[in-house]
C-alpha cells in the first residue's frame, strides 16, 4: 500500500454530489409518483449559472437568483442526471424552467423540516440565515422547532 501525503480527500465535493444524488432521487420519485403527503419543496438556485434557462423575463425580474415552489400546481417534471425541468405557473403564464443541480443553492421540504445549502465561496463571507425563514410565506403548518440543515462548511479546509 502507497501513501501520498500530498492528496487529500475532498470531503465537501463528495458531499455535495451525495446531496445533488439525493435531491435527484426525491425529483425523479415525485415525477413518477408525485408529491406524497404534504411534502413540498422550496428550490433557490442561481439564475446566472450559464446552463440554467428560464424566460427572460424571469432572469431580468430575479437576477442572481430565484426560488421555485414545488408544491399545487406543477407539470412536466423531467429529471436527468444533470439537473431537472418543470412548468411552473407565473401569475397565468406557465413557463418552462431546467435548473441543473449545479445551479441549486438550497433544497427545502418545510414538511419536515429538512434542508440542503450548497454553500459558496461567496457565501462563507456572508452570515448564514436560518432555513426555516424561507419557508415561512407558503408554510401554513405551526413550526415545530428548526429546520435540519445539513452545511458543508465544517467540511472546508
Amino acid at each position: 500500500m502507497t501513501r501520498n501525503s500530498d492528496r487529500t480527500i475532498d470531503y465537501g465535493n463528495l458531499m455535495h454530489r451525495a446531496m445533488r444524488g439525493l435531491i435527484q432521487e426525491v425529483l425523479a420519485r415525485v415525477a413518477e409518483e408525485g408529491l406524497p403527503g404534504k411534502h413540498h419543496f422550496f428550490i433557490t438556485f442561481d439564475t446566472m449559472h450559464p446552463d440554467v434557462e428560464i424566460a427572460d423575463w424571469l432572469s431580468d425580474r430575479y437576477p442572481g437568483e430565484m426560488t421555485i415552489v414545488l408544491q399545487h400546481w406543477f407539470d412536466n417534471l423531467a429529471v436527468t442526471d444533470e439537473g431537472f425541468s418543470v412548468t411552473l405557473n407565473f401569475g397565468d403564464s406557465p413557463e418552462g424552467l431546467y435548473i441543473p443541480y449545479d445551479a441549486i443553492r438550497t433544497f427545502v421540504d418545510p414538511s419536515v423540516e429538512f434542508g440542503l445549502r450548497f454553500e459558496t465561496q461567496e457565501d462563507e463571507d456572508t452570515e448564514e440565515a436560518p432555513m426555516q425563514e424561507m419557508a415561512e410565506p407558503e408554510d401554513d403548518e405551526p413550526k415545530k422547532g428548526e429546520a435540519q440543515v445539513v452545511s458543508l462548511d465544517s467540511f472546508r479546509k
